[in-house]
């Protein structure tokens, strides 16, 4: 192998990037691995194998062949006794072939899910598996795998579940005892419920060695919209007292934060990311201790997602423009703008109810029958027979209501939260929100519990209090439990919000008495 091999090995890459669009290639999860990043991980891994042992090499999802093509470049004097990839498009297993099989790589153009194992077990793995989404796995395939999983490991493996997590647990039948494997996958699984499978395999199964987390505000891929993580393990059983790296920031090999944490104390945390991460590219810190008894505003919230319409483009639309169409007023509810159209965050009531704001919304929301509005209200149905010529009532939320031009039912909430944000110091934003107007899901509302709601009816001192509340959560808070996303796009859902610690309970919500606040 020489240097041309690898610049036509990206040439290639480039080519057949270009040759399929974007989201043709968001649903086969082909997202290349650069250069740099397959250089770094295979640098990290190699001294980990004994220098004497031939290398027997396996990569699930081989690509145009970056990992191989590093592997080459780094090996020195070791030996690599034999070297299969697998590739699912045809187009990318000839390059591969072409390019690297003078250097010993086998190349089956296979679907890895369904291949048997060889005798040949495995050694190394270095692998950048395909990142589908779970709604682009047939039922019938996923229902498939999961009895896979389960036969060969003993672990359940929820259907929410992407196919990276399969590659990474079916690989286990392919591993020699003490193989090392490092896979590059999203960090997502670190946090969320469906990536329980993959935690409990890395702290039960294997040898967890390291968890490095990209800095999700440098981005590692140019189209894909994650947080990348390097995940490498030996297949060993662990000891209880085992020391697992979790890094954050920079390069694998010289990260900005480094923590040890046993593999015991892992089992017992179901969010990994917080227990070594990092708030701003310059600064790394910690995440404080949690106590088990604080206030959350789970406990003095009901927290729901605002309306998921479907059509926003369709079924929202200016105050002045639905008057200019004639469509009856009572169909038709105030709704905020998204949250970067909103520069304050006290949205005051005018006498009708509507919010005043610049530029006043509405919601389409009818849920009289076809035939009765064709007759009776004749301006609303030539905008339905608009949203028909559109398409409308195809999509996946309008096919699923009856009638399509009805909406979730959602009461204005008190307190609004942005959904999600990409400031680096506070990129969620609350609202209090006086008006009549309810809100699209690009936010959460804040509903306050029965005997809290009562106690705002009696003060309206309390309602600023609560606000001021809010407003003092710390950004570090909304870190420790939100999610972060390729080029800092974080993200907070509704059981995420109800974790966050309040640490400055209004005057009229006395400690003394929380549990006869919400129970």
């Amino acid at each position: 192998m020489n240097s041309t091999t690898e610049l036509a090995r990206q040439k290639y890459q480039r080519e057949l990037d270009l040759d399929r669009s974007q989201l043709e290639r968001n649903q086969l999860g082909q997202f290349s691995t650069p250069v740099e990043l397959a250089d770094e991980i295979a640098r990290a891994v190699l001294p980990l194998l004994p220098a004497r042992q031939p290398i027997r090499f396996l990569e699930p999802a081989i690509g145009s062949g970056a990992f191989f093509s590093a592997l080459l470049q780094n090996k020195k004097n070791r030996i690599i006794g034999d070297a299969l990839g697998f590739e699912i498009d045809p187009r990318f297993a000839d390059v591969a072939r072409q390019l690297w099989g003078a250097d010993g790589l086998d190349v089956e153009n296979e679907d890895f899910l369904s291949a048997l194992p060889r005798a040949a077990m495995a050694n190394l793995v270095i692998a950048n598996p395909p990142y589908v989404r779970h709604h682009h796995v047939s039922p019938t395939r996923k229902k498939m795998l999961q009895e896979r999983v389960r036969r060969e490991l003993g672990i359940s493996i929820s259907g929410l579940s992407g196919l990276y997590c399969y590659f990474m647990l079916l690989t286990n039948e392919w591993l020699a005892e003490d193989a090392i494997s490092a896979w590059l996958v999203p960090s997502e699984f670190m946090d969320v419920n469906y990536g329980k499978s993959i935690r409990t395999y890395l702290t039960d199964h294997v040898e967890l060695k390291q968890i490095h987390r990209y800095c999700p505000l440098e981005d590692k891929f140019d189209d894909a919209l994650v947080s990348s993580a390097v995940v490498i393990f030996r297949k060993r059983k662990p000891a209880s007292n085992k020391q697992v790296r979790l890094t954050f920031g920079g390069p694998l090999e010289q990260p900005r934060v480094t923590t040890q944490i046993s593999i015991s104390e892992l089992r017992s945390e179901s969010r990994w990311t917080r227990l070594a991460t990092a708030r701003t590219k310059s600064q790394a810190c910690f995440s404080a201790p949690r106590q088990t008894n604080e206030t959350t505003l789970g406990d003095l919230f009901v927290v729901k997602r605002g309306v998921a319409t479907g059509a926003n483009g369709y079924f929202i639309l200016p105050r002045a423009e639905a008057t200019r169409l004639q469509i009856p007023g009572q169909f038709l509810k105030p709704i905020l703008p998204s949250p970067r159209h909103l520069k304050i965050e006290k949205i005051e009531r005018c006498d009708d109810g509507y919010p005043k704001i610049d530029r006043q919304l509405v919601l389409l929301d009818c849920n009289i029958d076809e035939t009765q509005i064709k007759k009776k209200f004749p301006h609303l149905w030539d905008y339905l027979t608009v949203g028909k010529n559109q398409g409308i009532p195809a999509g996946y939320l309008t096919s699923h209501r009856d009638p399509w031009y009805s909406q979730e039912h959602r009461k204005p909430a008190p307190f609004l939260c942005s959904y999600m944000g990409r400031s680096e110091t506070q990129p969620f934003r609350f609202f209090w929100n006086k008006s009549d107007a309810i809100v699209a899901n690009v936010y959460l509302m804040l509903y306050p519990k029965r005997e809290i709601e009562s106690r705002l009816l009696a003060s309206k001192q309390l309602e600023r209090g609560l606000f001021d509340m809010l407003s003092q959560i710390k950004p570090e808070d909304f870190f420790d439990e939100g999610r972060v996303y390729g080029g800092g796009l974080f993200k907070l859902e509704p059981a995420e919000l109800k974790r966050l610690p309040v640490r400055n309970l209004p005057n009229g919500l006395n400690l003394s008495k929380q549990q006869q606040l919400w129970e």
